[in-house]
């Protein structure tokens, strides 16, 4: 997909998400409750949008227990498990598509 396609599918699901008052997702909120100090709405939100785009909810709801338990994601990365290995590779572009569209 093309930068420009994503950055236009990004803004979409920004309004939708906005537009449709819906809740904080599964990212967004294991962000907000994390103890970073970088954590804030704008950001958590930006995260969760990236979530949407790259994750299914499956997805996003194992990613969020990462942010209780960082130690978590080294044991999906280094599971011999077929699922995992698949989740590894969309949960490393969810973390290349929050990078592009959410560091600033």
């Amino acid at each position: 997909m093309k930068p420009l396609s994503v950055i236009a599918m990004f803004g979409v699901m920004t309004l939708i998400s906005v537009a449709s008052g819906e809740a904080a997702g599964k990212i967004e909120r294991a962000c907000l409750q994390s103890d970073r100090p970088a954590a804030n709405r704008v950001l958590c939100g930006c995260i969760q949008d990236a979530a949407d785009l790259t994750l299914t909810s499956s997805d996003q709801k194992l990613a969020a227990k990462f942010f209780r338990d960082p130690h978590k994601a080294q044991e999906i990365r280094q599971s011999d498990r077929r699922s995992h290995e698949k989740f590894w590779q969309r949960y490393k572009n969810f973390g290349a598509t929050a990078e592009a569209f959410c560091s600033r």
